[in-house]
């Protein structure tokens, strides 16, 4: 691996900051869980740079709303540059849906939707629910995508995947806590894992086709994304993880990175790594938020989940 990449901008850089003199006109973007948190910021920041951005989000209703605050924040766009469009990353039909109604070119997919500490579910096929969302739903969108993206010059993935990902690996043998005890931040932390090796593997095998894939963590924000998650509960771990030293991020600074992976210059034709606070994070220097670890970007565990992922899809 080259050498760890870093850029200007910190943990208090926003998301306009880092776009800033970026030109993203005629480029396409797609941003699922676009409607709220730090979704919502992402798009905002790319359209902002000229971007036909697709709000793809479970409730289309909160998404319009969320597309009219965009363009009514944006003086230079109109209604024709941000769209919503219906997508449940939990079902696969919802998901081919989603998909067969993509025509043209995709020049950036930031993977940005997910479910954090949940009670346990299983969606319909049985799979865990956070793996299913947060990992099977975009694996079924972005293989989905190959083609749009194939078919932009020097497309991007954005995985946007968590400092959870330090509590678990993928566990292949039993992913879907079959016979292991369910633990919600197991599983969470299991399938941010997974979105790192994801990016991992897609780089590998889409270089031919000039996609780049790449991860980050975005940081603490308080988002609809702890729903789940009890009051106490995050401040319980915001002490075990530094306490007042701790900072929570503003969604504009949380959605900092995930824009810096997908419009970058210095990332031009670089995938399979993991970023957080605007730069590339240290392999195997773990500390509550910071650092990523090595089994996330191993290249085998990478290969294996991209085959389980796609046979579990083949039924």
């Amino acid at each position: 691996m080259t050498d760890r990449i870093t850029t200007p901008f910190n943990a208090e850089s926003t998301a306009a900051e880092v776009i800033a003199g970026i030109d993203l006109t005629d480029r396409r973007v797609i941003v699922t869980g676009g409607a709220s948190g730090i979704g919502v910021e992402t798009a905002r920041a790319l359209a902002s740079a000229g971007a036909e951005v697709t709000l793809a989000v479970r409730n289309v209703a909160a998404g319009e709303r969320a597309a009219t605050d965009i363009i009514d924040s944006i003086d230079s766009i109109d209604n024709k540059q941000v769209l919503v469009a219906p997508l449940d990353l939990a079902d696969q039909a919802s998901v081919a849906a989603f998909v067969a109604g993509w025509d043209g070119p995709l020049h950036i997919l930031v993977n940005n939707a997910g479910i954090m500490a949940s009670p346990l579910m299983r969606t319909a096929q049985g799979w865990e629910m956070q793996f299913a969302t947060n990992h099977l739903g975009h694996f079924a969108l972005t293989t989905g995508l190959h083609r749009a993206l194939a078919a932009a010059s020097g497309a991007r993935i954005v995985s946007v995947s968590s400092s959870a990902h330090h509590l678990s690996p993928v566990v292949f043998d039993d992913i879907h806590f079959e016979r292991r005890e369910y633990e919600p931040w197991l599983a969470y932390g299991q399938s941010k894992t997974a979105n790192v090796l994801f990016a991992v593997e897609a780089s590998k095998r889409w270089a031919s086709d000039g996609i780049t894939a790449n991860a980050l963590m975005p940081g603490g924000i308080h988002t609809n994304l702890q729903r789940y998650v009890p009051a106490e509960e995050l401040e319980r771990l915001r002490a075990a993880a530094g306490g007042a030293d701790l900072k929570w991020k503003t969604p504009e600074q949380g959605a900092a990175t995930s824009v810096l992976v997908a419009t970058s210059p210095v990332l031009d034709g670089i995938g399979g790594r993991y970023f957080e606070d605007c730069n590339e994070a240290e392999a195997g220097h773990l500390s509550a938020r910071n650092g990523v670890a090595h089994y996330a970007l191993d290249p085998d565990a990478a290969a294996r989940l991209w085959q389980v992922s796609a046979k579990t899809l083949a039924g």
